[in-house]
């Protein structure tokens, strides 16, 4: 991998379906752009039960939920070598969540696996949506990028 191009690693710990690797590094590159160049970044595919825990002890919810963000703490000057990626942070998907929420919400299943992939990844480079002006500047974000992706806006199916 080039120190130009975001490195994904993708780990599963569900044997529920969820996309290609190749699929959410072009949907994580697509958010990213230039700010993951030269950085790394993991995608674990969970389980209800994990996604609960961890939501639960990160979040305060007692529930699982789609996806988590866990941006890379910055690291020191000179922390890592020159040639090594640098971290961006861990996304935590759950992919029966997603299968779900899909299903009640009408969606084409990996479009709303693109949408949370591009959605984590944005709130992994400071995007957030706590704020009525920052969440509509995270969907303006989001509804842009999956566009370019081919995908609709996954905000305009909402009631």
């Amino acid at each position: 991998m080039s120190r130009t191009s975001l490195a994904i690693e993708i780990q599963r710990s569900s044997r529920a379906w969820a996309p290609s690797a190749a699929a959410m590094s072009r949907w994580a590159r697509a958010a990213l752009g230039t700010r993951g160049a030269g950085r790394e970044l993991a995608v674990r595919i969970v389980a209800p039960a994990e996604s609960r825990r961890l939501n639960a002890a990160w979040r305060g919810k007692d529930k699982p939920t789609n996806v988590l963000s866990f941006p890379a703490p910055s690291l020191p000057a000179g922390g890592r070598p020159a040639a090594a990626q640098r971290p961006l942070g861990d996304l935590v998907i759950c992919a029966a969540v997603v299968r779900s929420e899909a299903r009640e919400q009408g969606k084409v299943l990996a479009a709303h696996w693109a949408h949370l992939v591009v959605h984590g990844a944005l709130h992994l480079v400071g995007f957030d949506h706590i704020k009525d002006a920052d969440a509509a500047r995270m969907e303006r974000r989001e509804i842009a990028v999956l566009r370019r992706l081919g995908i609709a806006n996954p905000y305009r199916a909402r009631t």
